[in-house]
């Protein structure tokens, strides 16, 4: 019995990479004196953007480096990042089903607020986990563990969904049904490493499965 859904953030609910690189890049510009590319920022995801910073920045004021990516993540979202009606539309049906939905991230926690609220989706989880919350990001499975565990639903009850390849690694180690998808303009992974159980590229195609596996 289909009971929750736990969403990436990043390229699955939003189309928040643009802000994503637009921040890094402000840092590594301003305190390493690096023009980096999307995909050389890319190859760092996985710890949250506090961790990026800690674990890739050679310039010593490491602190002062995460305040001003907080500072440029909120000053641009709004001009590079739009509220996605489609989206919004799917979690409101959902919660109309009765289905719990929640959010597993790398995200700092910070960072995803500021998103949740311009993008108009504070409020609507029943459970979020980003990467402030966890040990071991992804591609380890605990903070999906952990959202299920939080919502008392089994991995059998459960469909995670992202767009990477961490994403990916993690729903299939925690044994829950997991959906590659390619619904947004911008995603992280072209070609999936890891097979997941079901690659979907449209929003609509994904209403179509669901009512298929509940029967609706």
């Amino acid at each position: 019995m289909m009971r929750a859904i736990i969403f990436d953030f990043d390229g699955t609910l939003a189309n928040t990479l643009p802000i994503c690189f637009c921040a890094f890049k402000n840092v590594f510009t301003e305190y390493d004196n690096k023009d980096l590319s999307s995909e050389e920022i890319k190859d760092m995801f996985g710890p949250s953007e506090t961790g990026i910073i800690r674990n890739n920045l050679s310039n010593p004021k490491k602190e002062m480096a995460i305040e001003y990516y907080y500072e440029k993540y909120s000053e641009h979202h709004k001009s590079l990042v739009e509220v996605d009606p489609e989206i919004l539309e799917l979690l409101r049906y959902l919660k109309e089903m009765d289905i719990k939905i929640g959010i597993f991230t790398g995200k700092a926690k910070r960072s995803l607020d500021i998103s949740l609220k311009v993008l108009e989706m504070d409020g609507m989880f029943d459970v979020i986990i980003t990467g402030d919350d966890v040990t071991n990001p992804k591609p380890d499975s605990e903070g999906l563990l952990k959202a299920l565990s939080l919502l008392e639903v089994n991995n059998s009850d459960a469909i995670y969904i992202g767009d990477s390849d961490a994403d990916v690694i993690a729903g299939v180690q925690a044994n829950v049904f997991t959906i590659g998808v390619q619904w947004l303009p911008e995603y992280q992974t072209a070609t999936f490493k890891e097979t997941p159980n079901l690659l979907i590229k449209s929003v609509k195609e994904f209403k179509s499965f669901f009512k298929v596996v509940t029967n609706e």
